[in-house]
């Protein structure tokens, strides 16, 4: 062995070699650490290291876990002693100590420890070998301690540069917020001007085109144009799929953002989750940035409140005029009627007429009174529109024409199944009721005529206006049963056509010519077939009564399967 001397400036150099070598990385500098400490023992004494411990979670680990003579009866006793420097037994040596390895100049409680290091030799140590241990032992302590610090210092940069970082990101987040709130105030000031202004959706979109540099638009839920702002504006404007623009619409409604569709970016106006139009973008090169997408979101929060005003007042407009409605019908007097639709704009001055339309499926509703005033509007008539009793009513200026209101209510509604009754002309507000009850009764001759579909005008019914409806209308079935009844079934049974016979002679005023002609039959023909009318219905057609009441008869038979003319 080599002089103490030597051998402890040897020590000492190796330990410091150590120290300065030492990395500091994470905890596998430590293992190494303690590898090397655990290599330098027998440079000390006559002796080997038995296994090194590291701290690890509060208990002490070996390290490394596969020591050649380490047991778990060993660790058992270095975990015993709890940190304390003591004595281990070890199989055939004479001497064997653990050496906990604690921050220098700490405590000699274990809350300093930071390992252990267990030594054996076949004979007892000397003091000088033990100091030279204890050297070794406060080196490789010091060693451990100066790589956790290092580790600490590490992840305390670590987490510095993390909150530097978080700090950036808050500040540029803060500036983008704060950019992001100059823009929405801009947005906000120039949509609250437009509504100041009176504007209304053509401000709105003026706004939003101002703000984002593209072309945007509003549309009704339809897909008809409203309000244009910027260049591109579409000549015509196109009329789109009503299936497809239901489709769009009820998907753009689910989505909480604007959806991109095609050229377009799309945001629906829906307040209170109807939906009562659209704005757009017009964004073909894909330009619109985050700024854009929130402002055409203000924008159409902006919408939704104008349609809703407007609907809402529409909707005041509409229960106005219903109420003006139902009390012309009721009678009212001249001068309160002509007031009272002058507020609502309408002028009553002039020739009307009410109009009553139902769909025999089912009874009149909101939804099918509104088709039947666009069917209006579309020819041009200015109209008053109430529901009655289930029915349509329409106080119209001027009156339709022969067929084109069914045919335009017809194309609203999507089927021809609307029957409708025109009173006559009414000049003023105090004769509208009676013009109301001609309405209902030529409704009622169409919907009980053969063909129910169709319009029907009182001025036009002639000898039908003496025809009672409604609830009467079994004893006009009666009169028809007691003077045709026998010839209708005998045609029903042998298909026949007597009592159209019987209807051509009476139009044409009993002359035989002209009745074969229209019958496109042979005159003795036609004598055949009135002696068998006289047969079968047992009536005398030279009879005045009877030719009377048979021609009445017939009339009623004709409306009630064709309906007027």
């Amino acid at each position: 062995m080599a002089p103490l001397g030597a051998a402890h400036d040897l020590l000492l150099d190796r330990c410091l070699t150590l120290f300065y070598s030492f990395d500091g990385v994470d905890g596998r500098d430590e293992a190494e650490i303690l590898r090397q400490a655990m290599a330098q023992v027998g440079a000390v004494v006559p002796g080997r290291a038995e296994a090194g411990y590291l701290l690890l979670g509060g208990a002490l680990v070996r390290c490394p876990h596969d020591g050649l003579r380490a047991t778990a009866a060993l660790d058992a006793q270095v975990r015993g002693l709890a940190g304390r420097d003591g004595p281990v037994r070890f199989p055939q040596r004479a001497w064997g100590w653990a050496f906990g390895l604690r921050e220098p100049g700490g405590p000699r409680a274990p809350s300093g420890l930071r390992g252990a290091l267990v030594v054996s030799a076949r004979d007892r140590p000397g003091d000088d070998e033990r100091f030279l241990l204890s050297v070794l032992v406060r080196q490789t302590s010091a060693a451990l301690s100066a790589a956790a610090a290092h580790r600490r210092e590490r992840v305390q940069a670590v987490e510095l540069r993390r909150a530097r970082d978080e700090q950036e990101a808050i500040r540029r987040r803060l500036d983008s917020s704060l950019t992001d709130l100059g823009h929405l105030r801009e947005v906000h000031d120039a949509l609250a001007h437009a509504a100041a202004r009176g504007d209304g959706e053509e401000g709105i979109v003026r706004a939003l085109h101002r703000i984002t540099g593209l072309p945007a638009a509003a549309e009704d839920r339809f897909g008809n144009l409203r309000a244009w702002a910027g260049p591109g504006r579409p000549d015509p404007y196109p009329k789109p799929d009503p299936a497809h623009r239901e489709e769009l619409l009820r998907d753009a409604a689910r989505r909480p953002r604007p959806v991109r569709v095609k050229d377009r970016l799309v945001a629906v106006a829906d307040p209170r989750g109807e939906v009562l139009g659209a704005l757009f973008l017009v964004d073909p090169e894909g330009r619109a940035d985050e700024r854009a997408v929130r402002a055409l979101d203000q924008a159409t929060a902006s919408l939704a409140l104008e349609l809703a005003h407007l609907r809402e007042l529409a909707e005041v407009e509409l229960r106005l005029r219903r109420e003006l409605v139902d009390d012309l019908l009721a009678g009212a007097d001249d001068p309160s009627a002509y007031a009272r639709s002058e507020a609502v704009g309408h002028d009553l001055h002039g020739p009307h007429h009410v109009i009553a339309a139902c769909r025999p499926d089912r009874p009149a509703d909101d939804s099918f009174l509104r088709a039947v005033g666009r069917a209006a509007a579309s020819l041009g008539m200015r109209v008053l529109p109430a529901l009655r009793d289930g029915t349509a009513v329409l106080v119209a200026q001027g009156g339709p024409g022969e067929r084109s209101l069914h045919t335009a209510l017809s194309r609203e509604i999507g089927t021809d199944t609307g029957a409708i009754g025109v009173g006559g002309r009414c000049d003023t507000p105090h004769e509208v009721p009676r013009s109301y009850q001609e309405a209902l009764q030529a409704l009622e001759i169409r919907r009980r005529s053969h063909t129910a579909y169709g319009m029907t005008f009182f001025d036009d019914l002639g000898l039908y206006r003496i025809l009672r409806t409604g609830e009467d209308h079994q004893e006009v079935e009666r009169f028809l049963h007691e003077w045709l009844g026998p010839l209708l079934d005998y045609d029903s049974t042998h298909h026949t056509a007597l009592v159209e016979t019987l209807c051509q002679y009476f139009d044409r005023g009993g002359n035989y010519s002209e009745t074969a002609a229209a019958l496109v039959i042979h005159r003795s023909t036609l004598r055949y077939r009135l002696q068998r009318i006289r047969e079968i219905s047992g009536s005398d057609l030279t009879d005045v009564d009877s030719r009377l009441n048979l021609h009445v008869a017939t009339r009623i038979w004709k409306l009630m399967r064709s309906g007027p003319a």
